[in-house]
C-alpha cells in the first residue's frame, strides 16, 4: 500500500492499491526476466500469513510476464532451511491458500483504515505529526495505565517478624515467621503487624515465650518442565535471560533460521515433529540416562487464543547439537540464543524434577493467668531437591532449605529474633518480557507483530525505555486521554482480541473479509466524523526545570517533545526562541574517562539509547552499557557518530 495516501477504495468492498516497494524494481526486472524462461516457479516464501500474502502478491506480479502462467506457480513451504525439509517441500508442492491471503489481507486493510483516519484527527485536536494504530495504541494503554497506577499508589508500612529458634537435642537451628496473633491471621489484602507500637509489644512477648512444634508436614513436590518456545515465549526469555529488547531476540533468532540452525521462529504452536521428539528422546537416554526419560513423549497443547497454521514449535533443526560454532556474520548472542532454544527444546521432553518440601507449624505461649496469656503462629517451610530431572540443564536459582528433624509436641528453645519494618511496593512498570507476555494473554495483536509495535511506540515518542522499563512520555500520555475520550472502543483491549479472532475465522475460511471490515467501518467512520466535529483540543503538558532562560532573561526553561523526543525551550516561545538538547542525567555517575562532565542518556538515530558524556563533543566517551553494570555486547564506534 502506498505511503503518502490511505491507497483503500473504500467505495469499492475496500479494494487495496497495491504498489511496488520504492527501490525494489531492479529485483522485480530480475525475476520478471526470470520467470519468462522458467517452466515452473516454486513460491517459497515464509510458511505463516504473511508469507501466504508475499506469495500471492508474487504470484500476480510474475504472471504479467509469463504468457501461459497457469499451472506454472507451485508454493511450496517448509519451516527449517535444511536439505531434507526443502526437498521435501519441493517435492510436495501445493497452492497458495487464499483464505490465508485474505486474512492477511484484510489485517492490513484494518490497520490501514484505523491508523490513517485516526492520525489526522489527532492533527487537529492533540498535535500535528501524531500518528495511531489499532494495535500500537493499545499497547501504548497499557503502559499509560500502569503509569496511573503507580502515580495512585500509596504505600502501606507493615512489619515482618522472624524468630530463630534452636531444637535442644543437637541445637539445630531454624527461623520461622509469625503468621498467627492469638489464633487470628492476616485479612485478605491486609498485614498482621502495622505499627512499629504494635511491633514492639510483640517482641517483647516473643522474647520470654515458650515455644514448641505444634506440627510437621512432609510432602513430595513435582516441578514439571516448560513447553518449548513460541514466539512470546523466546521474546520474554531474551528480555529475562540476556537483558535483550524484543527487536533483538528477532533478529538474533532470524539469523540462525536463515543459517538452517533452527526451526521457523514466528510461531504460536506448542507442536513438535515425531522425528524431533524421537531424535531428542534418544539423545537424553545416552547422554543423561534412563532415568532423565519419562515413559511417553511429553505432547504440548497450544493454549494461545489465536493460534494460526499448525507449525511447530521453536527448535534446533539438530536436536542432538548443544552448541554451535558462531560463522561470518554471527556473534555470541547468537550461540548464546541458540543454546537456550536447545535447553528449552530438550528440557520440555525430560522427566520432572522432584523436591522433598517440609512444612514446620511453631507455637508460642507468652504471660501468665494473671497478666494474660498470649499465644503466636509461627511457620517454616524448607525444601530439598530429590531428583533434578529436567533441571539439570539449567543453574540452581535457589539452594536447598535444610529443616533439622523435629516431631509433634517437641520443646524448641528461643534464640534470636528479628523486627524488619517494610512497605508495599508499586506494580512494576511494563519491559519487553512483561508487556509481551500481558498482549498475548489478553489476545493482542499477533506474536510476530510484538517486536515492530514496542520499537513503533518507542520511535513515535509515545514511551521511552529507560533501565529496560517503559515510561510514557507526556505526548504518549495526552494521546492515550484522547483516544480513551474519543475512541475507547477503538483501544478496548476485548474488542482488539475480538479483531484478531475474526481474522483468524476468516483465515479459516468461516467469515467473509469484505463483510468483516465493513462491519467495522461503518460505525468507525460515523464516530470520526463526530470527534472531528465536537471533540474538545488536548493539551500537551510540559515539564518544568525551575532554570531560567539564558537568552531572555524572562522565562522558565521547559521540557517539550517534539518529533525526536525531548529538549529544552524557553516558556515564552514563540517571543523567545531558546533550545538546548535535552541531557537526562545518570545520577551520582561522573564520565569515567575524563571524570569532569557527568553519565548522561542519549539516543542514536535509529532511536537505540546509550550512556555518553555531558561534554562531547570535548569528551567522546561512550557505552552501550551503564556504568558498572555487565555488559552484553562490545561498544560500537559508530554511537559516536550517531
Amino acid at each position: 500500500l502506498p505511503k503518502s495516501k490511505m491507497g483503500v477504495d473504500i467505495e469499492h468492498d475496500f479494494k487495496p492499491e497495491y504498489i511496488a516497494v520504492k527501490g525494489k524494481g531492479d529485483i522485480i526486472k530480475s525475476l520478471k526476466i526470470a520467470a519468462k524462461k522458467a517452466t515452473t516457479i516454486m513460491l517459497a516464501m515464509d510458511p505463516d500469513r504473511e508469507g501466504e500474502a508475499i506469495a500471492w502478491h508474487t504470484k500476480h506480479m510474475l504472471s504479467d510476464a509469463k504468457k501461459d502462467a497457469k499451472g506454472k506457480f507451485q508454493r511450496v513451504t517448509f519451516h527449517e532451511i535444511t536439505k531434507d525439509a526443502v526437498m521435501s517441500a519441493m517435492a510436495h508442492p501445493t497452492t497458495l491458500d487464499l483464505k490465508l491471503v485474505d486474512a492477511q489481507q484484510a489485517r492490513r486493510i484494518v490497520d490501514r483504515l484505523v491508523g490513517y483516519t485516526l492520525s489526522p484527527v489527532l492533527w487537529k485536536k492533540v498535535r500535528r505529526g501524531l500518528s495511531a494504530g489499532r494495535v500500537q495504541s493499545v499497547a501504548l494503554r497499557l503502559i499509560v495505565e500502569r503509569e496511573d497506577e503507580i502515580e495512585a499508589f500509596k504505600p502501606v508500612v507493615y512489619f515482618e517478624i522472624v524468630v530463630e529458634v534452636a531444637v535442644p537435642k543437637n541445637d539445630a537451628h531454624m527461623q520461622a515467621s509469625l503468621v498467627t496473633i492469638d489464633g487470628k491471621g492476616a485479612e485478605k489484602d491486609s498485614f498482621l503487624v502495622t505499627t512499629g507500637t504494635q511491633a514492639d509489644g510483640l517482641i517483647d512477648a516473643l522474647k520470654t515465650a515458650i515455644y514448641s512444634v505444634a506440627g510437621v508436614e512432609r510432602k513430595e513436590r513435582k516441578s514439571q518442565p516448560y513447553p518449548p518456545f513460541t514466539t512470546s515465549t523466546l521474546q520474554q526469555a531474551g528480555a529475562t535471560s540476556f537483558g535483550w529488547t524484543a527487536k533483538q531476540t528477532m533478529a538474533t533468532a532470524q539469523k540462525l533460521y536463515e543459517e538452517g540452525l533452527i526451526t521457523y521462529h514466528r510461531t504460536d504452536s506448542l507442536n513438535l515433529s515425531e522425528s524431533a521428539i524421537a531424535a531428542g528422546r534418544e539423545y537424553i537416554g545416552k547422554e543423561y540416562g534412563p532415568q532423565y526419560l519419562p515413559a511417553q513423549a511429553r505432547l504440548y497443547k497450544t493454549k494461545s487464543k489465536n493460534a494460526q497454521e499448525a507449525h511447530e514449535a521453536i527448535r534446533p533443526t539438530n536436536v542432538t547439537q548443544p552448541e554451535i560454532e558462531a560463522v561470518s556474520g554471527m556473534t555470541s548472542q547468537h550461540t548464546r540464543l541458540y543454546h537456550l532454544i536447545w535447553k528449552r527444546m530438550m528440557a520440555c521432553q525430560m522427566t520432572e524434577a522432584v523436591f522433598d518440601a517440609t512444612s514446620v507449624e511453631i507455637d508460642a505461649v507468652s504471660g501468665s493467668q494473671e497478666s494474660g496469656v498470649r499465644k503466636f503462629g509461627l511457620r517454616t517451610t524448607g525444601s530439598i531437591l530429590k531428583f533434578d530431572g529436567w533441571k539439570r540443564l539449567y543453574k540452581r536459582s535457589k539452594e536447598d532449605v535444610i529443616l533439622p528433624e523435629v516431631t509433634q509436641g517437641e520443646g524448641l528453645r528461643y534464640v534470636d529474633l528479628a523486627s524488619e519494618q517494610k512497605a508495599t511496593q508499586p506494580p512494576p512498570r511494563y519491559n519487553d518480557a512483561s508487556l509481551i507476555k500481558v498482549l498475548e494473554e489478553k489476545g493482542i495483536g499477533r506474536p510476530s507483530t510484538y517486536a515492530p509495535t514496542i520499537s513503533t511506540i518507542i520511535d513515535r515518542g509515545y514511551m521511552e525505555r529507560k533501565e529496560k522499563r517503559f515510561y510514557p512520555t507526556t505526548i504518549g500520555q495526552s494521546v492515550i486521554k484522547f483516544l480513551l475520550t474519543n475512541f475507547k472502543d477503538i483501544i478496548d483491549y476485548d474488542f482488539t482480541a475480538e479483531m484478531e479472532e475474526d481474522l483468524d475465522l476468516i483465515a479459516l475460511g468461516e467469515k467473509k473479509w469484505v463483510p468483516t471490515i465493513k462491519t467495522f467501518w461503518t460505525p468507525f467512520k460515523q464516530k470520526v466524523d463526530e470527534v472531528e466535529k465536537n471533540a474538545k483540543r488536548v493539551e500537551i503538558p510540559v515539564e518544568k526545570t525551575g532554570r531560567q532562560c539564558p537568552d531572555c532573561k524572562q522565562g522558565e526553561i521547559i521540557i517539550r517533545t517534539g518529533r525526536f523526543g525531548k529538549f529544552y525551550s524557553c516558556e515564552r516561545f514563540p517571543e523567545c526562541t531558546f533550545t538546548e538538547n535535552y541531557k537526562e542525567v545518570v545520577e551520582n555517575l561522573k564520565c569515567l574517562e575524563c571524570g569532569k562532565g557527568d553519565v548522561v542518556i542519549k539516543r542514536t538515530r535509529k532511536g537505540r539509547m546509550f550512556y555518553g558524556c555531558s561534554t562531547y563533543p570535548e569528551c567522546n566517551w561512550a557505552s552501550w552499557s551503564k556504568p558498572g553494570a555487565k555488559k552484553d555486547e562490545e561498544e560500537p564506534k559508530e554511537i559516536l557518530t550517531s
